[in-house]
């Protein structure tokens, strides 16, 4: 079972130190490869006999069978998260470490699954963007607070929470964004909305990957 403590900016910082390594640009840029195009046939004289067909339609294919199945199953969404109830108010406002106990025997999860517990923690016990703060007095969690908390929900392990940020930055790299996760939550102007859209539109992105 894991036992560090992260907070929000270290958990964002581990996340970026993440996405800049190759190995992950590799998983991101990957899986978007596609066959290569096939050449075009000849033109054959037309004498008037009946074309002869391929002994394999797998002859007619420009990629393996396995990769058009692995493909297939990269497009595959997410499993919907697995419904248990969050604790109620009392729990939103409770030390992170005190909800530890939850994550015994608990399987882990894909980051794509483990951001759709922090979405329903953003919507049950609310978002904030006061900076540097887990949570505030009412509980309300920021988006890395909000994956930090499903983790000790024991909704994936902390590998799995690095890869979710990092799918997060991913994210706001292609929308334009350069700073991190942090930053980009206390944003002045930013709300719960954007905040929801950004994990919605993370959840497809790395479901589509296979993530």
């Amino acid at each position: 079972m894991d036992t560090a403590q992260l907070t929000p900016d270290q958990l964002d910082a581990q996340a970026s130190l993440l996405h800049d390594t190759d190995a992950w640009q590799r998983i991101v840029t990957g899986w978007e490869r596609t066959g290569r195009e096939p050449a075009p046939a000849a033109t054959a004289p037309d004498t008037g006999a009946r074309p002869v067909r391929p002994a394999d339609w797998r002859a007619l294919l420009s990629v393996p069978v396995d990769r058009l199945v692995e493909d297939s199953l990269r497009a595959l969404p997410a499993r919907p998260p697995r419904e248990r109830p969050l604790p109620g108010r009392l729990g939103a406002v409770l030390p992170e470490h005190l909800h530890a106990w939850r994550r015994i025997g608990q399987p882990d999860v894909r980051p794509s699954t483990h951001l759709g517990h922090a979405r329903r923690i953003l919507t049950e016990w609310g978002w904030q963007n006061t900076p540097y703060r887990l949570r505030n007095a009412r509980g309300a969690r920021c988006l890395c607070g909000a994956m930090l908390t499903a983790h000790r929900l024991g909704y994936g392990s902390l590998d799995t929470v690095d890869r979710a940020g990092a799918w997060l930055i991913t994210e706001l790299r292609s929308q334009g964004w350069t700073d991190l996760i942090g930053p980009w939550n206390r944003h002045p102007g930013r709300t719960a909305a954007d905040a929801l859209a950004l994990i919605d539109t993370t959840i497809r992105r790395a479901s589509l990957a296979g993530h």
